[in-house]
């Protein structure tokens, strides 16, 4: 997964520093050093590692922060500030147009994910702005490309533009009419790649975007090709002028390089990230929760917003008031397990609560489709009465259990107590106690205290406003 070497390495580096009275210059030294080599081991341009490293130098040698009671708080604070900045500071969206449609250019070399990220990039749109997107297929020299776009927008619903031509430039006015008489208020223009930035494509692309008129004109670049994205970002910009970027790729076996260096090479801000091949795996890219997601402190935010787009928000009430009057059961189990799938591996979700970044027991951490299916089955193969009162499960019934499932008692003895863990931290959480998670492994880091100190603040902040949700719900 992408940053969790570089994760591990500026952890380590800021956790010397953290718990010291007073930090001397050469503490900083030493854990500059090791914050330059672990940018640098990422695949992050040289120019940018020594900006990033002279800015923290400063700061962290400055009058405040010598002074202050907690010196390595104050230090984390500041490389996450100066993270942040350096991916951007805002989060970046689409230009929008003053009337319909808006319309999007996608451009990149070939083995990027293009044609992918296009119908991930529709169903973003579907999803959060009720668009009504139409494709254009513009890669006629890709074998199968558009028979590929014709399979994403029938699996979205969504109307794709191609013809039987070779002429890019009449597909693509043809297909803006076509948006025109069909009020589309999103048009996504997927074009032809190449192994390499020549004049053939650019030229291809220039005249597209004369007829055209985007408003966005987006690389897609493969994150897993670190400094040669930023190059690749400034070929294409120099002679498109590019609004922002997809980084594609963000799953694999990158360092990070790319995300870390290509802003701030290009000025383009990062637009979305891709990870995996599913359509739904597009997110918004921001800068500040990135940067807390690589120094550990987890990204709460972004699974919240993941919570609220694939929860039902009434089921999700109806488990909170069960959880506070303690009689959450195993068909609320087995429910959450369905919802929480919605959401994406559970490997990742995981890693976005703080501390579990990093955390050496999680490090091959992994929820295979069999072991949900297993853990389904025990349940399954209870009463009723079982499955709403856990505490009915004696040995005698357990045996039973694992008969009728067809696993081990000692599987079944360790779904429930599974269960009963869950039951526990969910219970913690809901009622606003996060100094109850304290004990679980990796918690005890700088980061992650930080990060619940947070939670904390907001959760007692909001009590109110939850509270008149709650009735709402009621009444």
């Amino acid at each position: 997964m992408a940053f969790e070497n570089l994760s591990e390495k500026l952890q380590k580096a800021l956790r010397k520093l953290t718990g010291k009275g007073k930090i001397s210059e050469n503490d900083i030294n030493q854990a500059s050093r090791e914050i330059r080599l672990a940018l640098l081991e990422a695949d992050v341009n040289f120019k940018v590692v020594k900006k990033f490293i002279k800015t923290i130098k400063a700061e962290a040698l400055g009058k405040e922060v010598q002074e202050s009671l907690n010196p390595g708080q104050q230090i984390i604070k500041i490389v996450n500030d100066e993270l942040t900045k350096m991916m951007g500071s805002d989060t970046a969206s689409i230009i929008e147009a003053k009337h319909i449609p808006t319309i999007i250019m996608m451009v990149g070399l070939q083995g990027t994910g293009k044609t992918t990220t296009v119908g991930k990039l529709a169903n973003y749109l579907i999803k959060n702005k009720k668009a009504r997107p139409l494709l254009i297929a513009g890669d006629i020299y890709r074998p199968a490309a558009i028979d590929q776009l014709k399979t994403i927008g029938a699996s979205l619903d969504v109307p794709v533009y191609s013809e039987n031509n070779t002429d890019v430039v009449a597909i693509v006015k043809n297909g803006l009419m076509q948006a025109d008489r069909n009020h589309n208020d999103y048009v996504i223009i997927d074009t032809a790649g190449r192994l390499e930035i020549d004049d053939q494509l650019m030229d291809e692309l220039k005249n597209i975007v004369d007829v055209a008129h985007p408003e966005n004109i987006i690389l897609v670049a493969d994150a897993m090709t670190g400094q040669v994205a930023a190059t690749v970002a400034e070929g294409f910009n120099s002679k498109l002028k590019l609004t922002g970027l997809i980084l594609t790729k963000l799953d694999g076996d990158t360092r990070g390089g790319a995300a870390l260096s290509i802003r701030e090479v290009t000025g383009l801000p990062i637009l979305f990230t891709g990870q995996g091949e599913k359509l739904t795996e597009l997110d918004t890219f921001h800068p500040d929760r990135m940067a807390s997601r690589i120094l550990g402190m987890g990204d709460m935010l972004s699974l919240i917003e993941k919570a609220q787009q694939d929860f039902d928000a009434k089921e999700a009430e109806k488990v909170a008031q069960k959880m506070r009057e303690n009689t959450f059961d195993f068909n609320d189990f087995v429910d959450q397990m369905d919802q929480m799938q919605k959401m994406g591996p559970l490997d990742q979700i995981i890693k976005m609560i703080p501390g579990m970044a990093n955390n050496p027991a999680l490090k091959n951490f992994k929820v295979p489709d069999k072991q949900i299916a297993h853990t389904k089955a025990i349940v399954y193969s209870m009463t009723p009465a079982e499955r709403e009162d856990p505490d009915l499960l004696n040995p005698s019934r357990r045996r039973r259990i694992a008969g009728g499932c067809g696993l081990s008692v000692v599987e079944v003895n360790r779904m429930i107590k599974q269960f009963k863990q869950a039951k526990d931290m969910m219970q913690k959480v809901t009622s606003g106690n996060f100094k109850g998670l304290s004990n679980l492994p990796g918690m005890d880091t700088p980061m992650a205290k930080m990060a619940m100190k947070s939670m904390s603040k907001n959760f007692k902040k909001n009590k109110q406003k939850r509270l008149k949700n709650i009735k709402r719900f009621h009444s």
